[in-house]
């Protein structure tokens, strides 16, 4: 084991990332479980709070809600077959099921137990993975690296989304927003219309608040379905031998399925879970027994949407593309404590790399220890009033989008991208693909117009290296 591990593994064993870690882990028990608030969501609200801790603190508390979140989601999918998270969505037909017939703890028992495995798998993809594909990335080019997060915004824009043009329209207004500000290389404005607050363009946190969290806000207004009580009485948690021996096939397909969708930007967590539970219910001899409320049936979603995490987390650390929506918020909390997602964090930073990924491996660990010990006063919160909820989240936005630069303009323009995010949900157009084009979108730039600046303007730069060429073909 190099220096570098070992002073990560150092780092991350500390006793406040160890604390910071189990807060986030309870924290995204409680947000993944209670229907309406997403994982995004609760990372967005928590996200201010970081401004003010250590880099390492403030990643570990992270990971530790991102984790946890994932499998939060379960509770309330096998409890009131209403999905806490959109990757819960296919535990909740087995898991509902088995709640029906009163064995709920014996379903959250194989929950838990498949979602730890499946992060641990994905910890270890993270751990041998990532260091070799940073290597590799280190060799891009400017040329390279614009063709990659071209590639990557692509990708996202369509097979992330229903339409493939809205997908794009999204991504393009993303873009569009990002040009906002001074001009990186002439220092002139762009678009600012003489307002000296929009100079230092727009924050990409501010948009991120309000794309996803006002949204959620008035939608969890129109939805007085939240107010279903728990039913279901919990009694056995831990599963038996004979459950073990039913999942193993199931958590094997769920975790190779799930990290390796993870490294994929845009596939997320609802798809890795549905293909998983589609190959399980195949490679299975009771296929005919799948939806009537078999273990089966849960271990193959759980395992795949908690490997998804270790899988994003890949192209996130490794090429600074943000594998879905929780990472992208990620790439935002590195940036504020100025650690740029990429290759050069391994070849600068490594100690700090290899932080996070211990850090990913103990939030795994502490998530199933909470998750177990914690589901019986847990599964309490699901009946939580909205009425006390909605206006915290809310108060929570503005002190959020306010603390970012300590500019009360930001809170307006939180509200502005509310309702444009809002508008987007009624036209049914994509939120993530405009999302991380305000990510994306400066990077894009800046690889684009070094590029340009090297070859004196001649565009045929982007097809002179085979790597520019392959993800430009992959784009196209």
């Amino acid at each position: 084991m190099n220096p570098d591990t070992l002073s990560g593994l150092y780092q991350a064993s500390n006793f406040l990332p160890l604390l910071s870690t189990c807060i986030g882990v309870f924290l995204g028990l409680v947000v993944g479980m209670i229907p309406g608030m997403t994982i995004s969501t609760g990372i967005i609200v928590i996200l201010p709070v970081t401004f003010v801790l250590p880099a390492d603190i403030s990643i570990a508390l992270l990971l530790g809600l991102y984790v946890g979140g994932m499998t939060g989601g379960s509770f309330s999918a096998v409890l009131l077959n209403i999905p806490g998270t959109p990757s819960a969505s296919a535990t909740a037909v087995d898991g509902f099921a088995m709640a029906m017939r009163g064995e709920a703890g014996r379903a959250l028992g194989i929950a838990i137990t498949a979602s730890f495995i499946g992060g641990l798998f994905s910890f270890l993809c993270l751990f041998f993975i990532a260091p070799v594909l940073a290597n590799v990335a280190l060799e891009f080019r400017t040329e390279d690296m614009f063709s990659l997060v071209f590639f990557g915004l692509t990708i996202i824009c369509s097979f992330a989304t229903k339409s493939l043009v809205k997908g794009l329209l999204s991504g393009a207004l993303g873009l569009a927003l990002v040009t906002i500000g001074q001009d990186p290389v002439m220092g002139t404005p762009r678009f600012t219309f003489g307002q000296a607050d929009l100079m230092a363009g727009v924050h990409f946190l501010t948009a991120m608040i309000g794309l996803f969290a006002i949204p959620q806000l008035v939608e969890n207004l129109k939805n007085t379905d939240g107010g279903r009580q728990v039913q279901a009485r919990v009694t056995s948690i831990l599963p038996v031998l004979s459950d073990l021996k039913a999942i193993r096939l199931p958590v094997c397909i769920g975790s190779i399925i799930g990290s390796f969708l993870g490294m994929l930007p845009g596939a997320g967590g609802p798809i890795a879970a549905f293909i998983s539970y589609d190959y399980s219910r195949r490679a299975a001899r009771n296929s005919t027994d799948f939806g009537q409320g078999i273990p089966e049936g849960v271990a193959a979603p759980e395992s795949a949407n908690n490997a998804v995490t270790g899988g994003a987390l890949i192209p996130m650390m490794t090429l600074g593309i943000p594998g879905d929506p929780v990472t992208a918020i990620l790439i935002g909390a590195l940036m504020i404590h100025g650690l740029a997602p990429g290759p050069l964090l391994f070849m600068e930073r490594s100690d700090f790399a290899y932080g996070i990924i211990f850090s990913f491996f103990w939030a795994n660990i502490f998530n199933f220890i909470i998750a177990l010990l914690g589901l019986r006063f847990l599964i309490k919160l699901l009946a939580a009033p909205r009425a006390l909820l909605m206006p915290t989240v809310a108060v929570l936005c503005v002190i959020g989008s306010y603390a970012l630069r300590n500019n009360f303009f930001d809170v307006y323009m939180m509200l502005f991208f509310g309702f444009i995010g809002i508008t987007m949900r009624w036209l049914d157009m994509p939120i993530v693909p405009m999302l991380l084009a305000l990510v994306l979108g400066s990077q894009l730039e800046e690889h684009l117009r070094v590029a340009l600046t090297s070859s004196k303007g001649d565009i045929s730069i982007f097809f002179s290296s085979p790597i520019s060429i392959g993800f430009l073909c992959l784009s196209a």
